[in-house]
């Protein structure tokens, strides 16, 4: 029996606030996750490092993107190359596809976010091969302010002929573990095919309050924006605010300019 969170968001998206390397410290201190994806804002920057990490905190590592189409965001998973923002949502679903990977529609009607409607992706579902790629659904997002709303969108959820999943959407570290999915197994490879049978369940937990939510995220988002991320060095020490480019490192010199 696993649990996977597959929407965390690291430094490398233009709002994460902490590193690879702390991400994966709370996780194996705070929670009983063994599957994870980071899955930044259109860009695969982080996944190698996280691949790489993986191991070093006891954590199975798959690699994705959250994508910003055109109809609203789509997980990309099991790809290591970026898909470009701002396309359709079929093309980006079957281009996905072509690279090998599953899609999860993020939370879908969320309130302020760019988010899928159910039409669109019932309408989407007509399509055999896109079936094939989009083959989950967040039924719950634990980073969402507007938290009330997820019991609406998890009834909507289960009409659909989808894997229904519950993820963090984790932009803080206090946010990781909000969200988690059920599956038999452990590894990346028992995950897929969970997902690819619809045999994985949202996990209950309590969840962050809107204003829970908002009291994590402001303050770390403001010190995002004057250079600072929490990065811990490993396993072993503890975790930290380091500037952005130490976090990231040369990454930070070309996606985010010198600090």
């Amino acid at each position: 029996m696993g649990f996977a969170d597959l929407h965390i968001h690291s430094a490398y998206s233009y709002d994460g606030t902490a590193s690879i390397s702390a991400i994966m410290k709370y996780i194996e201190d705070n929670t009983s996750l063994n599957v994870i994806a980071i899955t930044d804002h259109d860009t695969v920057r982080g996944v190698q490092e996280a691949q790489e990490l993986g191991p070093k905190y006891n954590l199975e590592v798959v690699p994705g993107i959250e994508i910003s189409c055109a109809e609203g965001h789509v997980l990309g998973l099991f790809i290591d190359q970026a898909v470009p923002a701002g396309l359709p949502l079929e093309e980006t679903v079957l281009r996905v596809g072509d690279l090998g990977g599953l899609c999860i529609a993020a939370h879908p009607m969320a309130r302020g976010i760019n988010s899928l409607s159910f039409a669109a992706i019932w309408n989407i579902l007509k399509n055999p091969k896109v079936a094939k790629i989009l083959i989950g659904i967040e039924a719950f997002n634990g980073g969402l302010v507007y938290t009330r709303r997820n019991p609406i969108v998890a009834e909507e959820c289960r009409k659909l002929p989808l894997a229904l999943t519950r993820n963090s959407d984790a932009h803080t570290l206090h946010m990781l573990g909000q969200g988690m999915t059920y599956f038999i197994g452990s590894t990346v490879d028992e995950l897929r095919t969970a997902l690819f049978d619809h045999m994985t369940l949202p996990h209950k937990k309590r969840k962050l309050t809107g204003a829970g939510v908002a009291a994590s995220y402001v303050p770390r988002i403001l010190l995002r924006k004057l250079g600072w991320v929490n990065w811990t060095a490993g396993p072993e020490n503890a975790i930290a605010y380091a500037p952005l480019s130490k976090a990231l490192g040369e990454v930070a010199l070309t996606q985010f300019g010198q600090l």
